[in-house]
């Protein structure tokens, strides 16, 4: 059987296996009360009750899948998913009883030290291509916090970019989508499955959570789509590519819900507001506030994430001072964007180009 043929039929089982699993668990969760009723918190914006099963579906989903595609024997793989099941324990939990900030945070670091506990972190530090000589224990013990800090850092990048209805599933799958394309340049071909796999998945779920939606991903979704993400940009290897160029492919392809947590990060600290509350103050909502339609903010983030995503895959096989100028300037450009964004009152809403979008 051809690759090709391979990941097209992990697109499609995921697929049918979400769709079954989205009407299994909607039915569970009205059942079992795990809705969020409106006006539960004042961010919260839908009309009627709605059952909040997008990660009981996505986690059943990809574990069947994964198993019948015999993908599970990988070790990241494998890892992913001995890890993530406290992800989305402790997703569900909140979405439940919702739990305080530190009681996800203690999970999301519980789950990354049994990431590395199964022998799967960042190897830059000890990488011979690492500028600096440090000793080995040393190298081991920073790229084992750097670990912890990127799957931390890129859970809760999803579950803040969740803003809006469709918005982190279609950024996930778009990112899997380009995971699928790099892995299979490096011939990953385990991990290019997983994608394809994840890439299924996503679709089949922008169904059911896109507006209005008929359920919701919550924290149990949200945050294990997001690490699930993060391991597989740390099991992804590039091939015949430059360390110094290759080491911002991960960062451009989950850049949008990166953009978003530090927008969102830099403008409460700047007002002194708690981070870790819910609010309408993302990404989507600033484009609301300066005129875009609810559609046409969704589709420029993901468009914004096609583009990253393009720009990260050519990259990779650039020379080190081109892929490392290009990168600086496009943080340059989120910089400016987020210092833009976060001044509502500012020259940027009396342009009128902004509405005349519409």
């Amino acid at each position: 059987m051809s690759t090709s043929t391979s990941l097209f039929q992990a697109i499609l089982a995921a697929m049918l296996l979400e769709v079954l699993f989205g009407l299994l668990s909607t039915r569970a969760a009205r059942a079992l009360k795990i809705v969020d009723y409106p006006g539960s918190a004042p961010h919260k914006q839908h009309r009627c009750p709605i059952p909040i099963s997008g990660g009981i579906a996505l986690v059943c989903t990809l574990l069947v899948s994964e198993v019948l595609f015999g993908t599970l024997h990988n070790e990241s793989i494998r890892a992913t998913f001995i890890a993530g099941l406290v992800i989305f324990i402790f997703g569900l939990w909140d979405d439940i009883k919702i739990a305080s900030p530190v009681f996800k945070l203690i999970g999301q670091v519980l789950a990354a030290i049994i990431l590395i506990q199964q022998g799967v972190s960042i190897r830059i530090f000890e990488s011979p291509e690492f500028f600096l000589k440090i000793t080995p224990t040393l190298s081991l013990y920073l790229d084992w916090i750097l670990t912890i800090l990127w799957i931390v850092g890129i859970t809760n990048a999803f579950n803040f970019v969740d803003s809006m209805d469709g918005l982190a599933v279609g950024i996930g799958g778009m990112a899997a989508a380009f995971f699928m394309l790099v892995t299979l340049d490096a011939q990953q071909f385990e991990l290019s499955l997983h994608s394809a796999i994840i890439i299924g998945a996503c679709i089949a779920l922008y169904f059911f959570n896109s507006p209005p939606a008929l359920l919701f991903l919550g924290d149990s979704g949200a945050q294990t789509m997001g690490f699930i993400l993060a391991v597989l940009a740390i099991a992804y290897v590039p091939q015949n590519a430059n360390q110094s160029s290759s080491w911002l492919v991960p960062i451009l392809l989950l850049g949008v819900p990166i953009f978003d947590t530090g927008l969102v990060v830099f403008s409460r600290l700047r007002r002194k507001q708690p981070i870790y509350v819910g609010a309408r103050d993302h990404t989507y909502h600033r484009l609301l506030n300066l005129g875009f339609s609810s559609n046409r903010a969704v589709l420029l983030m993901q468009g914004v994430g096609l583009l990253l995503g393009c720009l990260a895959f050519i990259l990779l096989h650039q020379p080190p001072l081109i892929a490392n100028l290009v990168f600086a300037l496009i943080v340059i450009t989120g910089a400016v964007s987020i210092y833009i964004l976060d001044r509502p009152n500012g020259w940027l809403k009396h342009i009128k180009l902004i509405r005349d979008l519409e």
